[in-house]
């Protein structure tokens, strides 16, 4: 993915970045250079919520991760239901 730097100082994220990270207007960055790259870090991806969906070949419902998300294991699950009354 490339991109071009405005006359103003501005970068338009590819489209393909912005729908896996789920941004939208208005989203915040950290900015910080780091061996001659620009790294921008998102700063309220832990704010967003996370979505349910429904798959479209079973009909079941499911919970759509955020990327960076920490992995639950079926061993948490069964763990965590165990002690569900």
């Amino acid at each position: 993915m490339t991109t071009t730097l405005s006359s103003k100082g501005q970068i338009v994220l590819p489209a393909d970045a912005r729908r896996r990270l789920g941004l939208k207007a208005g989203a915040k960055f950290a900015c910080r250079v780091r061996d001659g790259e620009i790294v921008l870090t998102p700063t309220d991806l832990a704010a967003r919520k996370p979505r349910l969906l429904t798959s479209k070949l079973t009909g079941l419902v499911y919970v759509k991760a955020e990327p960076g998300a920490p992995k639950v294991t079926s061993e948490q699950v069964r763990a965590l239901l165990a002690d569900f009354p």
